[in-house]
C-alpha cells in the first residue's frame, strides 16, 4: 500500500484511528528507514494524546512481532505458560515462580532481560549465579523444557526488534508511559517468545513504571485484551509496589530471598506474591483457581519446586548447591552496615529511591551494556504498616559507599503512628472481564 505518512499523523492528530493495515505498514517501513524518526515521533506523540484504540494497540504488536523471529513450542508436551512483571523493586518472583510452575506441570520457556534504573532485571540475579549460562540455543531452551520443564534464557536480538527500535525513539521523546504503546513492547515480546499462556504482574505505585492503580488497571485491561486478540490466554494481576516485593533489593540478595521461600520459609510478602502468580498461571491451563491455589502451597511446602529449582540452575551450568545453602555459591560483600530506624510503624517507603540506592552500589546499571555487582545491595525488612523490629543492612563494596547510602535511608523511610497495612493484590485482570473483551 502506499503510504502517506503526513496525513495519517494529521489523523492521528485529529483523534481519528489508524486501520490496522496503516500500522502494520507504517512500523515495517519505518524499520526499513523509509520513515524518518520524526514522523515516528510526532505519530507516537499524537496518539499518547489522543489515545490508541485497542484494535491499533493490537495491530502495532502484530507489526513488532512480524519484525522478527517468533519461538514456536508448539512440539512440547505440556501446557506452556510464561509470567511477565512490568518492573520491580525486590521482585525475585521468576525465580520462585518458574520452577514452581514446572512442578505443577506447565512448561516454561522464558526470554528475559536485564535491569536498567531502579529496577532489576531476572537475568542479572541469576548470573549472580556462578556458572549460569543465559544464551541457549533453540534446540537447547526446546530439550531443557521438555526434560525440566523450565528454562530463562537470554532473549535474541532478533526477537521483536521493531520494538527495540521504537523504545529507544519512545524514551527520548517522553511518550514511554502509555499503556497502549507499554502493552504492545511487553505483549510483542510474551507472544513472541512462543507460550500459550501468560500471567503478568503489572506493578503500581512509587517503585513501579505506573504510579496509580487506575493507570495500572488501565495497562493490565489493555494487554488482556491485546493477548486475546492474538489467541492467547492471558491474565493480569495488578501488585501493590509501595514497598518492596521482598526485603532484598540486589542480584545475589534476591536469590538467596528466592532460595528462602522455595525451602518454605522466607520473607510471607515475596511468598504470597509467588503463590498468586502461580496460581493465576496454573488456572490459565484449566484448572479451578482454589485447586490451582492448594496445588501451588503444596508444591512450594513440600519440596517441589525447590527441586525442580535445583535441576534448572544445574542444566545451566550454574552449581545447584545455591539451593541448598545460597551462601556457600553466592559471593558476598566484602561490607555490610546496618542502619536501625526510629521504633514506631513503618509509614511509607520511597521504593523507587531504595531501588536507586541498589543501583548506586552496584546492583543495577544506569545505561545498556553496564557492568553489576553481583555481591552488593540492601536489605530491608520493613513493611509499611508493621512495626520497626530490623535494622536495614547495606551490602557495599566500600566503606566509603556504605556511608554515602547509610546517610540517605533516613530520608527514605517514613516512621510513625499506625497505618493501615497495603493489599498485595490490587486487582485481577481476566480476559472477558467488562472493558477487556471475550
Amino acid at each position: 500500500m502506499v503510504l502517506e505518512v503526513p496525513v495519517l499523523i494529521a489523523r492521528k492528530r485529529d483523534g481519528g484511528e489508524l486501520t490496522g493495515d496503516e500500522v502494520r505498514a507504517l512500523v515495517g517501513a519505518y524499520v526499513a528507514g523509509d520513515v524518518a524518526d520524526a514522523q515516528m515521533a510526532a505519530l507516537l506523540m499524537a496518539g499518547v494524546i489522543r489515545g490508541f484504540s485497542d484494535e491499533e494497540a493490537t495491530a502495532l504488536t502484530e507489526a513488532y512481532i512480524a519484525s522478527g523471529d517468533v519461538v514456536d513450542l508448539s512440539d512440547l508436551t505440556g501446557p506452556t505458560v510464561d509470567k511477565h512483571s512490568t518492573g520491580g523493586v525486590g521482585d525475585s518472583t521468576t525465580l520462585v515462580v518458574a520452577p514452581l510452575l514446572a512442578a505443577l506441570g506447565c512448561q516454561v520457556a522464558k526470554l528475559s532481560g536485564r535491569g536498567l534504573g531502579h529496577t532489576g532485571g531476572t537475568l542479572d540475579k541469576l548470573e549472580a549465579v556462578p556458572g549460569y549460562r543465559v544464551d541457549l540455543s533453540r534446540d537447547e531452551l526446546h530439550a531443557q523444557v521438555e526434560r525440566i520443564g523450565l528454562a530463562v534464557a537470554a532473549a535474541t536480538a532478533d526477537l521483536v526488534p521493531a520494538d527495540k527500535r521504537i523504545y529507544a525513539l519512545r524514551d527520548v521523546t517522553a511518550t514511554v508511559a502509555d499503556e497502549a504503546l507499554i502493552a504492545a513492547s511487553v505483549m510483542s515480546k510474551k507472544i513472541a517468545g512462543g507460550a500459550g499462556h501468560v500471567v503478568l504482574d503489572v506493578k503500581c505505585g512509587d517503585g513501579a513504571f505506573m504510579r496509580t492503580e487506575p493507570e495500572a488497571t488501565a495497562l493490565a485491561r489493555r494487554c488482556v485484551a491485546v493477548g486475546a486478540g492474538h489467541g492467547r490466554r492471558v491474565t493480569a494481576v495488578v501488585t501493590d509496589m509501595g514497598q518492596p516485593l521482598g526485603p532484598a533489593i540486589g542480584n545475589a540478595l534476591e536469590v538467596a530471598a528466592a532460595v528462602e521461600v522455595l525451602q518454605g520459609a522466607g520473607d510471607t510478602w515475596l511468598r504470597e506474591g509467588c503463590l498468586v502468580l502461580a496460581a493465576e498461571g496454573l488456572a490459565l491451563t484449566g484448572v479451578d483457581r482454589t485447586e490451582a491455589r492448594r496445588r501451588a502451597e503444596v508444591a512450594l511446602d513440600d519440596g517441589s519446586a525447590l527441586e525442580r529449582f535445583g535441576a534448572w540452575i544445574e542444566a545451566q551450568g550454574g552449581d545447584p548447591a545455591v539451593g541448598d545453602d545460597p551462601w556457600s555459591v553466592l559471593e558476598r560483600a566484602p561490607v555490610v552496615r546496618r542502619w536501625q530506624p526510629p521504633d514506631g510503624t513503618v509509614r511509607g517507603l520511597r521504593t523507587q529511591r531504595l531501588g536507586e540506592l541498589a543501583g548506586r552500589l552496584g546492583a543495577g546499571r544506569q545505561r545498556p551494556g553496564d557492568d553489576v555487582d553481583p555481591a552488593v545491595g540492601l536489605v530491608v525488612p520493613l513493611q509499611v504498616g508493621a512495626a520497626v523490629d530490623a535494622p536495614v543492612e547495606v551490602h557495599a563494596r566500600s566503606e566509603q559507599d556504605a556511608d554515602q547510602v547509610v546517610a540517605e535511608l533516613a530520608d527514605l523511610v517514613d516512621v510513625g503512628e499506625p497505618v493501615e497495612q497495603r493489599p498485595l493484590v490490587l486487582s485481577t485482570v481476566r480476559e472477558g472481564d467488562p472493558g477487556v473483551g471475550s
